[in-house]
């Protein structure tokens, strides 16, 4: 894996070089730049050695010198597409880079060549004769690429620490702070940052030199197309062959490889098509322990390992490793993300890392088989609302909301408190507001001002009536798949693994594979009110023992609630950042310390966006910050 930086206008050699060494990480084994001075163009790339260590080396031109690429990722199927062009009359140079194809796959099929392609990409390609560069991003945006235009200035990098090198000034977005506050992650193509946004996944951004003026084009989206006229059987042998043909594609690597091995049923299935490909090798796992223990799965994930035969890693995240592990996190953390599992993935890629370069994952299997509770939730709350009265619906609810506090894994009154948040709204804001960290009352207290839904979750909204499909569970397939999957899921996979300079890869969002799923009806994926990714355990049934697949669900999370409880977490800093000093927010943190209330996504929430603000010394813009500060006076209600 790799990291790729550059720009278009005013700047030196210099400012490239400086942009490309913030990316270390992602690429310790190598560097390489590329400028065309005459045209003010740029690239660099950092290089993590996965394949072709010889002939890989980026940025890599062709014969000609007319095109030049700088590109992240892996190409899956880089063997088939290399046999076809070969057949066409290209020649190859290296022996087996996926670098290579890229450039010979633009040749012979330009603009559609992401249409080509099965695995994960970022890549620059400079055409010279054409006086264009064209960027593109994966299909569900495994790898990230930012970028932006100020003035006479285009620049682009993998992450936006590179950005802060171009010379170019960046100020926080309100905007940004806000959807941060509703989603707990930045949508589509927003960042924390003014003028700085995301390429969308399943995109191509095409800049002219001479006119310096960016055109994003779609070439794919994710849809949910059921198809009706299979039965269940033919889905089940579906859905074997396919991930099994994902699983073996990924297999391939010049360097170590291992698995994350939680003992959930999405690893498991990855490490047993993995074990039956890689019988004559020793196949290493990993996992992490809690010492929480409705938070640890150690125990399956030491099951699964025994029945498969992998050489198995557990390490231990306990509160002694607490500080330093957020210490070291938050210091090379350059964008806010509040997913409840930074840390303890961060030190399963960290222990990982000692033994593999690359990784398999069970990413995705939740969002495109409807294995979460806001699937059931939204099943159910159309069932009470059909057959009983909603005066009688909310008593129900409040009765329920006075269960006592827990700090455990997802106990029956935090998912009341879930539930309660969206009651009153329509469908359209359900997903968003499940998992969101704050209610819309918070973030109108929080920000000490009104704030307007449709413009708050218009991502949601836009995607939720854009489909003509008037089948709820198909209308939330879209929204995991589409947003909370590209834009929390894979940045936590992406940003926490290649601080380790690891490599990981996610089997379920093989394209083959994916274009199956999607048309599987909703009904094989949720069965009944219970059963979430039926249609997978059925798949994977002959693999593995019954009591893993049809074990219940344990997210991976940590005890996020206890730690703040106790102060293990020190939400109260001596160094004030700007919302943990607020009356709002310390009253949340006493409410939660004297269990009057479950606030561990709040606190969670605005911890990991004051750690940002203190990192990073970033300031908010300083009329935003009056009002916030002008917050912090009032007493607490």
């Amino acid at each position: 894996m790799c990291g790729i930086v550059g720009f278009v206008g005013e700047g030196s050699q210099e400012d490239l070089i400086r942009m490309s060494r913030n990316l270390v990480h992602r690429g310790p084994d190598d560097e390489g730049f590329y400028s065309d001075p005459d045209r003010g163009l740029y690239l660099g790339h950092r290089r993590l050695i996965i394949r072709d260590k010889v002939f890989g080396a980026q940025p890599m031109q062709t014969t000609d010198g007319n095109l030049c690429l700088v590109y992240n990722g892996e190409i899956y199927n880089a063997a088939e597409l290399r046999t076809q062009l070969e057949r066409k009359g290209y020649q190859f140079r290296s022996s087996h880079s996926d670098t290579e194809v890229l450039l010979h796959g633009y040749l012979e099929w330009g603009a559609q060549l992401p249409k080509h392609l099965n695995g994960m990409w970022a890549f620059a390609l400079y055409d010279r004769k054409s006086r264009r560069l064209i960027l593109s991003r994966d299909r569900f945006g495994e790898k990230p690429l930012f970028y932006t235009l100020q003035g006479k200035n285009f620049a682009f990098a993998s992450e936006l620490r590179a950005l802060k090198k171009a010379g170019i000034g960046l100020s926080v977005s309100v905007k940004g702070v806000k959807k941060y506050f509703a989603y707990g992650y930045f949508p589509y193509t927003q960042t924390i940052y003014e003028r700085v946004e995301k390429l969308p996944a399943g995109h191509n951004l095409i800049v002219d030199l001479d006119w310096l003026k960016p055109r994003v084009e779609e070439y794919w989206k994710y849809q949910i197309e059921p198809d009706y006229s299979k039965n269940e059987s033919y889905w089940v042998e579906q859905i074997r062959d396919l991930l099994d043909a994902a699983v073996k594609r990924r297999l391939v690597t010049d360097v170590p490889l291992g698995i994350f091995l939680s003992g959930g049923l999405d690893s498991s299935a990855i490490a047993a098509f993995a074990t039956k490909h890689l019988r004559a090798q020793s196949v290493k796992s990993f996992s992490v322990a809690f010492e929480e223990k409705s938070f640890d799965e150690t125990h399956y994930a030491m099951e699964v390992s025994k029945f498969l035969g992998t050489e198995h890693s557990t390490i231990t995240f306990d509160e002694k490793i607490l500080g330093d592990l957020m210490q070291d996190l938050f210091s090379q953390l350059d964008e806010p993300l509040s997913d409840s599992s930074l840390m303890p993935y961060y030190l399963l890629c960290k222990h990982a890392k000692k033994s593999v370069t690359v990784a398999l994952g069970g990413d995705a299997g939740d969002e495109i088989f409807a294995g979460y509770d806001t699937f059931r939730a939204l099943k159910v709350e159309d069932w009470i609302q059909r057959i009983i009265p909603s005066p009688v619906h909310k008593g129900i609810l409040n009765i329920l909301g006075r269960l006592p506090i827990s700090h455990q894994y997802m106990p029956l009154q935090f998912k009341v408190d879930r539930v309660k948040k969206c009651i009153g709204f329509r469908k359209a804001l359900w997903n968003p507001l499940w998992l969101g960290p704050l209610s819309v009352k918070e973030i109108s207290e929080m920000l000490n001002e009104s704030v307007d839904l449709e413009d708050l979750y218009s991502e949601a909204i836009e995607l939720w009536d854009s489909n003509d499909n008037p089948d709820h569970i198909d209308k939330a397939l879209e929204f995991y798949g589409k947003l909370f999957l590209t834009d929390q899921i894979l940045v936590k996979v992406d940003r926490m693994s290649m601080m380790h300079s690891l490599e990981v890869r996610s089997p379920f969002l093989d394209i083959d594979f994916i274009d199956c799923v999607r048309k599987i009806p909703n009904k094989y994926k949720l069965k009944g009110m219970r059963s979430g990714k039926y249609i997978l355990k059925k798949a994977v049934e002959p693999y593995l023992p019954k009591r893993i697949v049809y074990r219940k669900k344990v997210g991976f999370s940590t005890p996020l609630s206890e730690w703040f409880a106790r102060g293990l977490i020190n939400y109260s800093s001596s160094s004030p950042q700007p919302f943990q000093s607020t009356s709002f927010a310390q009253l949340k943190f006493q409410e939660h310390q004297s269990k009057q209330k479950d606030n561990r996504l709040f606190l969670w929430n605005t911890h990991v966006l004051n750690q940002f603000f203190e990192k990073q010394q970033a300031k908010l813009p300083s009329s935003f910050e009056a009002k916030i500060k002008h917050l912090s006076l009032r007493s607490p209600i």
